[in-house]
């Protein structure tokens, strides 16, 4: 008791040692948040990034290009052509004015120039290491059936001898200009051949296919083709 007569009360005591030592780590580690934080909102030190930030890596492939095969048949150019058809029949030693035929006939028709991508072998489509490069091996280009188109071809003239008209009289014949029709056929055929409606067809070819694949993600695409 105090001599004023008051009791004596036990002053109150602070945190003991390690208590007071774990305080000061925890607000020094808070003012350095606050500190951090308010210097990115004023821009003095540029964006810092969380080290426990979730990162995501994509090493996943590009489509299969097995896929290519479903383009079954593509017709990569079309030729147009026309030919001028001079066919004559006739005997020897008999008057043309008996036995004579002979008809000029002019016949257009298209040719297709197209690569069958139902052929494609195995191992005909290489991918690189990487991913980023890949290497298609095509069949070469064929040349579809010539289509005469009879809406565009006619007959310009037709010489028929006394005798050939007799035989149409009396029996016909409505395969006649079938002959005529299929040596139009073959010339076009033959021109198709020589124009270089194939190499057209590779070329086109090429173009669509690195378009397609690099869109797909391949940096290099390299087109070859069989030998015919």
């Amino acid at each position: 008791m105090s001599p004023d007569g008051e009791v004596d009360r036990p002053a109150p005591r602070g945190p003991s040692g390690p208590a007071r030592g774990l305080l000061v780590v925890l607000g020094a580690a808070a003012l350095a948040v606050v500190v951090l934080l308010g210097t990115q909102v004023a821009g003095v030190f540029p964006d810092f990034r969380n080290p426990f930030a979730k990162e995501q890596t994509d090493r996943s492939q590009p489509p299969l290009l097995k896929s290519i095969q479903d383009l079954s048949r593509y017709v990569a150019a079309e030729g147009n052509f026309q030919v001028v058809v001079d066919l004559q029949n006739d005997r020897n030693n008999v008057p043309e004015f008996l036995l004579n035929e002979r008809t000029l006939f002019v016949g257009a028709g298209s040719v297709e120039a197209y690569v069958d991508f139902g052929k494609i072998a195995e191992g005909a489509v290489v991918v690189s290491a990487d991913g980023k490069s890949v290497e298609v091996k095509l069949p070469a280009p064929q040349l579809a059936q010539t289509n005469l188109d009879m809406e565009k071809s006619y007959v310009v003239s037709q010489q028929r001898g006394l005798l050939n008209r007799i035989n149409d009289l009396v029996k016909g014949d409505p395969n006649r200009q079938q002959q005529v029709y299929r040596l139009a056929e073959d010339r076009i055929t033959a021109a198709a051949r020589d124009s270089g409606l194939t190499a057209r067809a590779e070329e086109n070819t090429r173009k669509m296919l690195e378009g397609l694949l690099r869109s797909l993600g391949y940096e290099k695409v390299t087109v070859t083709y069989t030998a015919p």
